[in-house]
């Protein structure tokens, strides 16, 4: 599963979604996890109303299952919900090495339908007709 979080420092999530100069995406399962790429955007990002900033992060989350935020604006967390990756608001700035075990350790009990689901993101349901 891929997660992106949002980040300026590279360390935490620290970044809110339309603002952010970095996301980081990850891919990882119960045991392992490796970052996958970062992604770096320039421009005026802090201007609200500017749709335009979203659609690059959108693009390059685009095969995500979650993506962290520090915080996120109602349009663009209708976006991202409508593009089937489940926005989370990290709390006073989580490190992202503690999240990816926080997310590791939930995988290997029940997670919670939300996640369940977010697991199963790109893979197909097989049909049950019984």
């Amino acid at each position: 599963m891929k997660v992106a979080f949002a980040t300026e420092d590279m360390k935490r999530v620290d970044a809110h979604f339309g603002w952010a100069r970095s996301i980081m995406v990850y891919d990882l399962d119960v045991d392992t996890c490796s970052l996958v790429k970062t992604y770096v955007f320039d421009g005026t990002l802090e201007q609200d109303g500017n749709e335009d900033k979203i659609n690059p992060k959108l693009e390059a989350i685009r095969d995500c299952a979650i993506v962290y935020v520090a915080d996120i604006g109602g349009p663009a967390a209708a976006r991202v919900v409508a593009n089937k990756i489940h926005p989370v608001k990290a709390k006073n700035l989580e490190f992202i090495d503690d999240l990816i075990k926080e997310i590791q350790k939930v995988m290997k009990g029940t997670p919670p339908p939300w996640l369940r689901k977010a697991m199963m993101k790109g893979q197909e349901t097989p049909a049950n007709f019984e």
